[in-house]
């Protein structure tokens, strides 16, 4: 006798529910421009019959169409996209609608909640106990790790300089996880893994899986654990683990025989690194759980060598198709370094005012991440209301944004306008002379995020970029094997190319 008032009850419930929905949020979301809602997948049904190699273009023909503004619906989820650096200013620097959307929630498993995914109050303490470690006192200690990398990795590609063309981003991205762990952890990699691109591969793969979810919002969590794929990813997030317990393990090995030794024999005290200072905090403060712990070294390795390692291989990919640029490169770091093979300096490395031109001009067009998702939070009573405080050529005014919408910087895209750069699918690192970059908005250039929650490790990142580049050019001409407008991209978690990157190198004379 209870089961029909009770049915008729939860589907009372649900209608009501779903009118309040409707009337909140849909009718706002549904005035803008966009592609067409449909119920459990959203406007993602015109992605479902794309291939893994073909989605992004398909998304970036969407986003051509509707530009600069248009709205989306993740399921039910609703979201802006933003390609305008004025809108997108509105976000980023935002501290009421800094928090993350959906989507990161993905990775809780792997990365759970460090500063990259951390909201509220758990995010400011986490953020104020790591910004000390990225102190340019620090950083300056890190110059000679960085050359003394740099020089490995030149030596390990001198095999690969016999004529025939390669794929550089395994290299690269082994390079850069030992220069992580060593410099902010204090780790060196072999004494962690004697297979480092396992990690690599698997860091790929779990990524990878994340974008799958990201493209079927109707697939749930319990149904996605269910399948293999779901298996499939627990098993990665075990063996990722697996390598960073290691790390940590081996690290309190190490601060605990200093303690020993080292504090003795000087009185000097030895600049902390990232993995110092937050295990300081666990031990000796009871700021940090053990498993906050574990979320902020998961993230930091991750954070810290495949962003630079794919970086790095963009930059050597577009160097190979603009040989101009790289004589042009060549000249200045014989200028700078004379007969040294790497910058063991920050004033070496601050002279190399190309190299820095170069490096930026490749994150202009291959940004780490194609878009950055921060989330209009339901903590505030507040609607952000576009249109009152952006530029008067874009038509926004009375489009309200429901708070719970999540919104899309499209980082890619905003750093190829052709309203801020000209020409913008073309590699001019003199674009970023300070003549050439004072008249265009802030905003338009951001691979590294913008705002309260940009990212902690981008002058850490810039100074080894700019390193292990110039090491590679001193050593090495460079020439690519695909041309620029034939490259593929992957905008999974992090932009990476579909055909790996592959390059040729000879070797230059010493003194040429």
């Amino acid at each position: 006798m209870l089961i029909l008032p009770l049915l008729i009850g939860i589907i009372v419930w649900y209608l009501i529910t779903c009118l309040k929905w409707k009337k909140k949020i849909f009718d706002f979301m549904e005035k803008m421009p966009g592609l067409r809602w449909y119920p459990f997948v959203g406007t993602f049904k015109v992605f479902s019959s794309a291939s893994r190699e073909d989605v992004i273009y398909r998304f970036i023909d969407v986003s051509e169409k509707y530009a600069p503004f248009y709205r989306s619906w993740n399921g039910h989820i609703p979201q802006i996209h933003l390609m305008k650096p004025e809108h997108i200013q509105i976000l980023l620097r935002s501290s009421t609608h800094a928090a993350k959307g959906p989507f990161y929630r993905y990775m809780i498993p792997w990365l759970g909640e460090g500063v990259f995914i951390a909201e509220g109050s758990k995010w400011f303490l986490q953020r104020r106990l790591l910004t000390p470690a990225f102190h340019f006192k620090i950083l300056e200690g890190f110059v000679e790790i960085f050359a003394e990398k740099a020089e490995i990795l030149t030596e390990t590609l001198l095999t690969k300089a016999n004529g025939s063309y390669f794929s550089v981003l395994p290299y690269l991205h082994v390079s850069t996880l030992s220069a992580i762990l060593e410099t902010s952890i204090g780790v060196p990699l072999d004494k962690v893994t004697h297979r480092p691109l396992d990690y690599v591969k698997n860091v790929h793969e779990i990524t990878e899986i994340y974008m799958w979810r990201f493209w079927r919002p109707h697939v749930s969590n319990f149904i996605f654990k269910l399948l293999p794929i779901g298996r499939r990813h627990n098993k990665l997030v075990g063996q990722l683990h697996a390598f960073s317990q290691k790390v940590v393990a081996y690290k309190k090995h190490l601060q605990a025989d200093q303690i020993v030794q080292s504090d003795c024999r000087s009185g000097e005290r030895k600049r902390p690194t990232f993995m110092d200072l937050i295990l300081d905090a666990t031990e000796n403060k009871n700021i940090l759980s053990d498993s906050d712990l574990q979320a902020l070294v998961d993230t930091f390795i991750f954070a810290g060598f495949e962003t630079t390692g794919n970086t790095l291989g963009w930059t050597l990919f577009l160097l190979g198709n603009y040989p101009e640029i790289q004589d042009k490169a060549y000249e200045e770091i014989k200028r700078v370094l004379k007969d040294k093979n790497a910058a063991t300096t920050m004033t070496e490395l601050n002279e190399l005012k190309y190299i820095d031109y170069i490096v930026k001009e490749t994150l202009r067009l291959y940004p780490v991440l194609p878009f950055v998702l921060p989330f209009l939070t339901r903590t505030t009573s507040e609607d952000i209301e576009l249109g009152k405080t952006t530029s008067e050529d874009i038509e926004l005014d009375g489009y309200k944004i429901p708070a719970g919408t999540q919104a899309i910087a499209h980082i890619y895209d905003v750093q190829r306008s052709p309203d801020q750069y000209v020409e913008p699918d073309k590699f001019m690192p003199e674009r970023f002379m300070p003549e050439n970059a004072k008249s265009r908005h802030p905003f338009c250039f951001i691979p590294f995020s913008a705002g309260p929650r940009n990212c902690l490790g981008m002058r850490f990142a810039l100074l080894e970029l700019r390193s292990i580049t110039a090491t590679i050019i001193k050593k090495y001409k460079i020439t690519s094997l695909h041309k620029v407008e034939d490259m593929k991209i992957f905008a999974h978690l992090l932009i990476r190319p579909q055909a790996g990157i592959h390059i040729k190198l000879e070797r230059r004379e010493k003194f040429s």
